[in-house]
């Protein structure tokens, strides 16, 4: 895979929404039991019990939202001592669950720094010209659209499941998928794991078509039987959700300019505005 740092398509407006859930995602991580020192390696039965607890009440879980019907039996944050040893406790559940609301707070959720920081670096990189040219609210509506229909396409294929699906991953492939569409052309400064980082500038169809390439590729092994702990299946389904919604809008759109260069700092600032054709109707 190559790691986007950056694209060459200035936006018109400050993506306020796009920074507003950048610092959600990382709050709600910060806050959930056992990440915030996952990176130092803190850890224990304790932590995993708590997290384990969390997750069962916050995360969507694809037998949840197929069946509506919630487990008997859940953690519950402690540790007891069982016949076997050490464990974490399980009861009734003490807390009321929606499944359909929790495929909204499952996008909050991640597992570890990486999946989290992989996840923001590519709403960050691409987020801001997607929501430019939706418009901000419409944006928002369409990022928790890509997001439910990841979950829930994921969840239809593997009903059965009791694993509880975590990330912003659905939702962010949503959003590549758009970009796609409205600006294929588009340069993207990434970074080619080839003994050392080494940096290009790729069109954007390249970067994210063979992203989401790899993505089908695994979703064919990992996404339906279960041979992975990454739903790639669910990256496939909001990819295609997201290019779907963004069609109707690509005639509208002005195409990016064609730097010599990478636009940072002040070249990097939104020109005049554009024409009034070009403006949010979807």
């Amino acid at each position: 895979m190559v790691i986007p740092v950056h694209d060459v398509n200035p936006a018109r407006r400050v993506p306020w929404v796009t920074y507003a859930l950048i610092a959600v995602n990382f709050a709600v991580f910060l806050r959930t039991p056992g990440m915030a020192g996952s990176l130092v390696g803190e850890g224990g039965l304790a932590q995993a019990c708590r997290l384990e607890s969390f997750l069962g009440q916050w995360a969507a879980v694809p037998r949840e939202l197929i069946h509506g019907r919630l487990p008997e039996l859940v953690p519950t944050g402690q540790v007891a001592v069982g016949p076997s040893g050490p464990g974490c406790l399980v009861g009734p559940p003490g807390y009321d669950k929606s499944p359909p609301l929790s495929a909204l707070t499952a996008m909050f959720l991640h597992g570890s720094w990486l999946h989290l920081l992989g996840n923001m670096m590519f709403l960050w990189v691409f987020g801001d010209n997607v929501e430019d040219r939706l418009g901000r609210v419409r944006y928002l509506l369409f990022y928790g659209l890509c997001g439910y229909a990841a979950t829930y396409g994921f969840a239809l294929v593997d009903a059965g499941s009791a694993t509880p699906l975590i990330g912003a991953s659905g939702a962010v492939a949503g959003v590549l998928g758009a970009y796609l569409v409205l600006y294929p052309g588009a340069r993207v400064w990434v970074l080619v794991p080839f003994l050392i980082l080494l940096p290009l500038r790729l069109p954007a169809w390249t970067v994210l078509g063979l992203w989401f390439v790899l993505q089908a590729v695994y979703s064919y092994g990992a996404g339906v039987s279960q041979a992975g702990s990454v739903a790639y299946l669910a990256h496939v389904v909001g990819f295609v959700v997201g290019m779907l919604c963004a069609w109707p809008l690509r005639r509208g759109t002005v195409p990016p300019p064609e730097p010599g260069g990478p636009l940072w700092g002040r070249r990097a600032r939104p020109g005049p505005a554009r024409p009034r054709w070009s403006r949010p109707i979807w």
